[in-house]
């Protein structure tokens, strides 16, 4: 489980492809690899990958086919930049939500706005997805907790807020229009939204047997 409290930005500098797996071999900060163990999870741009092989300041990962179709890592080559947080201690604050690490959609960023430091940034997904989303709810982009602040159904987009703090520590700093982020949604907004369907579903059928 994660927060979604990004801890840093890792790059990847290694990518293996074989016809089961791809591994990535990711180089973190100073640090952060501390006491870490293997089969440990950390989360990638949201995504939770199982440590293989690790040393001082590098871990690497083995993605299947499942992981590469449903996120960005599908397409992700050497060089780029990574949010990555480490799995969540009991007795660890919960700053931001509680994550899965388990990533839903990839969304596209269609429009950036600069107001003095901050930065609203508008993402469009699969139009299906915002039943999900609401004002002042929560959403995971990238694997960083962000509050929503727009939604458009109609169009599949929704917006969000970025504080200076985040465009600084995070790889939302470094956003561009036509990017794609990988979207994990709030679980506990996931599971009333399903249920209430379920319940109109099953009221309906009863009233029209």
């Amino acid at each position: 489980m994660f927060t979604g409290i990004v801890q840093g930005v890792a790059t990847i500098v290694a990518v293996t492809k074989t016809p089961d797996i791809v591994r990535l071999e990711v180089e973190f900060p100073d640090r952060a690899l501390d006491a870490l163990q293997q089969g440990a999870s950390i989360s990638l741009d949201g995504c939770c990958l199982t440590v293989t092989k690790f040393s001082q300041t590098k871990a690497a990962f083995d993605l299947v086919p499942e992981t590469l179709a449903r996120t960005t890592f599908g397409v992700r080559e050497v060089g780029a930049r990574v949010n990555f947080e480490r799995s969540l201690k009991f007795g660890d604050e919960v700053g931001g939500h509680i994550l899965s690490g388990h990533v839903d959609v990839v969304a596209s960023i269609s429009a950036l706005r600069t107001i003095e430091q901050s930065r609203v940034v508008t993402f469009k997904v699969e139009k299906v997805w915002t039943k999900y989303l609401f004002v002042k709810g929560y959403v995971a982009i990238n694997g960083a907790s962000l509050t929503i602040t727009g939604v458009d159904k109609d169009s599949g987009e929704f917006t969000v807020s970025l504080i200076p703090e985040t465009l600084a520590k995070t790889t939302l700093g470094e956003a561009r229009v036509g990017d794609r982020v990988n979207v994990e949604i709030d679980r506990s907004t996931q599971a009333i939204v399903d249920t209430v369907e379920r319940v109109m579903e099953a009221q309906r059928g009863g009233c029209c047997s």
